[in-house]
């Protein structure tokens, strides 16, 4: 039996089970069918139910919409230096799909690869077999194994009513142990989603319990509902308002006020909800500071810029990798270009260090005026592609030639550099 026949049998399996009689219906077989799973907290959770997390949403947004918003742009192979390729490769990178843009094409697709591990987008060729448009399939309705243990993938859509191979799919995987599909980050956290989903529940039924109300009104009577509701306005009338201010309250019919404060127990959630977003920050590899959350670092200057730039060549730029390696493989494999994303916009610094980067890049003759101006999204100009060198500096192992022009009596006398070729002679004459 093949990889993928044993997974679409554990499917069969399970399937029946359900139908069994001798099997009860419980609630979490009921949810491992609708594919969710209960944490110790008792919350349900899944890729969707997760959201409400604020921590959660915050996490996807940052790391669905910032590799999104980068430019993926097509090169040609084996040029000297990164040549922007032109042709169909390139249109299709720019507009792979007929109405979604880029953006919301590699968004969607960030997200499934998030959330459920696995990205899934059906390749759509046209008559010369290239790829022209990518469609996002939702990860639920795809099964994915091999045809053999050293066979190719395929893919099972909606139960196995089609079945898909390379050609037809692009996969985008996660952080997986099989070499097959990757896991998601959100069923590897079930519990510490749980534990913020019932932290936000918790708080919610204790503000909605009555726990922020000021006082309690008691009277020794027996009141009706009407008597009662004039008490209040009564108590509400004197207390409040800039003219009740310091006026002494006078209650009658025996009735006292008695002030409420919420238990520093019940109040301590708060500070579970903090950890809990610190936690979030780890499962999805972000610094906190993205998830605003700044208590314990600095808000202002190069700490924070230090924390992004160890986000972007630390976990965003191995994220990118396996995308642009995918996309190489498995959709450009039969032109002569590669993809690339375009990271200088996130990997800048301030207006001061990237100022001294580019004099000291232009002064070795590293960079042109122009090259300057592209990576500051800036129009070239005219003679901008000229590169320069210092005049003090030569070749090494090569000797300057004399100056036809006297020198001034009081200038300071230059020695040429000695050829490293005399120098060898030298020490062994």
């Amino acid at each position: 039996m093949t990889v993928f026949g044993r997974v679409q049998s554990v499917r069969e399996v399970r399937a029946a089970s359900l139908e069994n009689p001798s099997v009860p219906i419980t609630d979490s077989t009921m949810l491992e069918m609708l594919g969710a799973d209960k944490s110790s907290t008792g919350q349900n959770v899944n890729e969707i139910t997760a959201l409400g997390v604020p921590a959660v949403w915050r996490a996807m947004n940052v790391t669905c919409n910032v590799p999104a918003a980068l430019p993926l742009h097509a090169y040609e192979r084996g040029a000297t230096s990164r040549v922007r390729a032109t042709g169909q490769a390139a249109d299709f990178l720019d507009d792979p799909h007929p109405d979604m843009t880029p953006f919301e094409v590699w968004q969607t697709a960030y997200f499934h690869r998030r959330a459920w591990g696995n990205a899934y987008l059906r390749k759509l060729r046209n008559q010369l077999g290239q790829v022209v448009e990518l469609w996002p399939i939702f990860p639920n309705r795809v099964k994915v194994g091999r045809s053999s243990e050293t066979g190719r993938k395929v893919y099972a859509i909606d139960g196995g009513r089609e079945v898909l191979s390379d050609d037809e799919i692009l996969h985008l995987p996660g952080l997986g142990y099989d070499g097959i599909c990757g896991v998601s980050p959100i069923r590897a956290a079930r519990e510490s989603v749980g534990m913020a989903l019932a932290a936000q529940e918790y708080g919610a039924r204790l503000f909605g319990s009555g726990a922020l109300a000021t006082g309690v009104l008691q009277t020794e009577q027996r009141l009706t509902q009407k008597q009662a509701d004039q008490l209040s306005d009564r108590w509400r009338t004197k207390r409040t308002g800039l003219d009740s201010a310091h006026e002494t309250i006078v209650l009658d019919k025996g009735a006292n006020f008695t002030k409420l404060s919420v238990d520093p127990g019940d109040a301590q959630f708060l500070e579970s909800r903090r950890f809990q977003v610190v936690e979030v920050c780890r499962w999805f590899g972000i610094p906190p500071f993205l998830m605003f959350e700044t208590e314990k670092s600095t808000s202002w200057g190069t700490g924070l810029e230090q924390q992004a730039l160890g986000w972007v060549k630390f976990d965003l730029g191995p994220d990118l990798t396996s995308v642009e390696q995918r996309i190489n493989k498995h959709v450009l494999k039969s032109s002569n270009t590669y993809s690339k994303y375009a990271l200088e916009g996130l990997l800048r610094g301030d207006s001061a260090a990237r100022a001294a980067f580019y004099k000291a890049m232009w002064d070795i003759g590293a960079y042109s005026t122009n090259d300057v101006l592209e990576l500051e999204d800036r129009e070239p100009v005219e003679g901008g592609d000229v590169r320069y060198r210092p005049l003090n500096m030569g070749e090494l192992g090569t000797t300057d030639q004399a100056d036809s022009t006297p020198a001034a009596p009081d200038a300071p006398v230059q020695l040429a550099p000695v050829p490293i070729r005399s120098l060898q002679e030298a020490r062994h004459a």
